[in-house]
């Protein structure tokens, strides 16, 4: 067993960046006694037993728990409370310490591409991820609409979108696992055809790098982005808390 253990808590996490990312950073910094493990477990009442049993230093955590481990924390970030998702947890002296570096991840992601004409978005998904997205809209003064499949007073049904709503939003944001290897064919539900060169798509899949929305998209003249600059950026960030 490694001195200097970390690891991300998820779901179904065999696919995970993190891993990868990670176990390749420690080989570049020469931390032989460093290691990166995925922690995929059923459900988060089994998370007091992971952090038992294994000496952790950090844990960065994933879909679908970055709202239900807000309870098992002893120390939450403000932006991160704020937000309602952690995806960093740092293993103190006084206890567990949750923080989000999504936000980090994602802002200095999508800055390069914003444009004066990119002022309203389309959150497409309403989970652990769409908060941080719009914890940093709300940062850079863009305006926002939740999508998602259920309709309620804060959010637009996937049927509601026609072509005055994407005109109007320049930005659509998807914060979905919709196209993700191996279901490469899936994508979220949007009327494509009114998609046009002031249009930005913001994709928080990165495998493949370029989903069936993205490239639906540039078919249209939009410019296209996709996850993995934004979760190298939200790992090294991590790696800065948890040395911190």
């Amino acid at each position: 067993m490694k001195k200097n253990r970390y690891g991300l808590l998820g779901k179904n996490i065999s696919y995970s960046f993190s891993k990868g990312y990670f176990t390749e950073k420690f080989k570049k910094l020469e931390l032989k006694d460093h290691s990166y493990e995925n922690f995929d477990i059923q459900t988060i009442s089994e998370f007091p037993n992971i952090i038992q049993n294994n000496r952790l230093k950090g844990l960065n955590v994933t879909i679908p728990y970055k709202e239900q481990i807000l309870s098992f924390l002893d120390e939450i970030d403000e932006k991160a409370k704020k937000i309602g998702a952690v995806n960093t947890i740092k293993f103190a002296e006084n206890g567990l310490h949750g923080f989000n570096t999504d936000i980090f991840g994602f802002e200095e992601s999508i800055k390069p591409f914003l444009k004066a004409h990119h002022n309203k978005a389309l959150i497409l998904g309403t989970g652990g991820a769409s908060k941080a997205i719009r914890f940093v809209l709300e940062e850079l003064g863009i305006t926002y609409n939740y999508v998602s499949r259920s309709s309620n007073p804060t959010t637009l049904n996937y049927s509601l979108l026609d072509k005055p709503i994407l005109e109007e939003h320049t930005v659509i944001i998807n914060c979905t696992p919709l196209g993700t290897f191996p279901e490469i064919q899936n994508k979220p539900n949007i009327p494509y055809q009114y998609l046009n060169k002031n249009h930005l798509l913001f994709d928080l899949v990165y495998n493949p790098l370029k989903t069936k929305f993205l490239r639906l998209g540039e078919e249209k003249g939009a410019s296209v982005c996709n996850g993995l600059k934004m979760l190298e950026l939200q790992a090294d960030k991590s790696w800065e808390i948890w040395n911190s």
